[in-house]
C-alpha cells in the first residue's frame, strides 16, 4: 500500500479542508494517507524545526503540498518549511518521489498560479515527479468556470477576509478528493500496483474467510 504524505499549512481551515478532502480521496483510492500540518510550535527563532515530521516526509512515496497565497505568493510558514529541507535535498531524501500541490485564496487578486508554481519548483530541485491534474476528471463549477489544469487545485471563494472553511466552495472539496484519487493512482502505476477501493478489499477478504470455513 503507498504511503501518501500531505503537507499543508492552514490560516483559518479552508487549507486544511481542502487538505482533508485529498486526504479522503488518497484513502479511497486503497492508499495510505498521513495529514501533516505546519503548526506554530515547529519554529524557533523564526526557523522551522520538527525532524520527526521530516522522517516522515522521507518515508512516504509522495507528498502534496497545500497553503494558502498571500498576496500573490507563498505563506511565509510554508516557506521556512521548505527552507528546513534543504538537508533532504543534500541525501536525495525525496528524490523519485511524486508531488502534487493545492493552494486556496479568498480573493482573485491572490495569485495561486504563483504559489503552484513555488510547489513545483520545490519539487524540481528536490528531484521529485509532479502530478498533474487529472483534466477528464474535472468538477465543472456553478459559480466560476472550470479550473484549468494550470490552477488546479487551486480554489477561489469570494466574500471571505480569512482563510476560512466556511469560504470553500463544496464544489472544491470535491475536486481535492478527485486529485488525492489521482495522485494515488499515479503512485501505483509508478509502482507497478493495482489500487482498489476499500469496498473492493473488504469483499475480497470475506470472501477469502469464506472459503476458509
Amino acid at each position: 500500500m503507498s504511503n501518501i504524505a500531505i503537507v499543508y499549512y492552514s490560516q483559518g481551515g479552508a487549507t486544511a479542508m481542502i487538505a482533508h478532502s485529498v486526504a479522503q480521496g488518497v484513502n479511497d483510492a486503497g492508499a495510505h494517507a498521513q495529514l501533516l500540518s505546519i503548526e506554530p510550535h515547529q519554529f524557533i527563532d523564526g526557523q522551522w524545526h520538527d525532524e520527526a515530521m521530516l522522517m516522515r516526509l522521507a518515508s512516504a512515496d509522495a507528498i502534496i503540498f497545500g497553503a494558502p497565497a498571500f498576496k500573490g505568493g507563498i505563506a511565509a510558514p510554508f516557506k521556512a518549511f521548505a527552507d528546513a529541507t534543504t538537508g533532504m535535498w543534500r541525501l536525495l531524501g525525496w528524490r523519485n518521489k511524486v508531488a502534487g500541490g493545492f493552494s486556496f485564496s479568498y480573493r482573485p487578486g491572490d495569485d495561486k498560479r504563483d504559489t503552484l508554481d513555488y510547489f513545483a519548483a520545490l519539487a524540481a530541485q528536490q528531484g521529485m515527479l509532479w502530478a498533474d491534474a487529472d483534466e477528464a476528471k474535472m468538477v465543472p463549477r456553478t459559480s466560476a468556470p472550470l479550473q484549468s489544469l494550470a490552477n488546479f487545485p487551486a480554489v477561489t471563494a469570494p466574500g471571505g477576509d480569512v482563510d476560512a472553511a466556511y469560504a470553500l466552495d463544496p464544489v472544491d472539496v470535491i475536486a481535492g478528493k478527485q486529485y488525492g484519487r489521482h495522485v494515488a493512482a499515479l503512485v501505483a502505476r509508478l509502482a507497478g500496483e493495482v489500487l482498489e477501493s476499500p469496498a473492493v478489499l473488504a469483499r475480497r477478504a470475506r470472501e477469502a474467510a469464506e472459503r476458509r470455513l
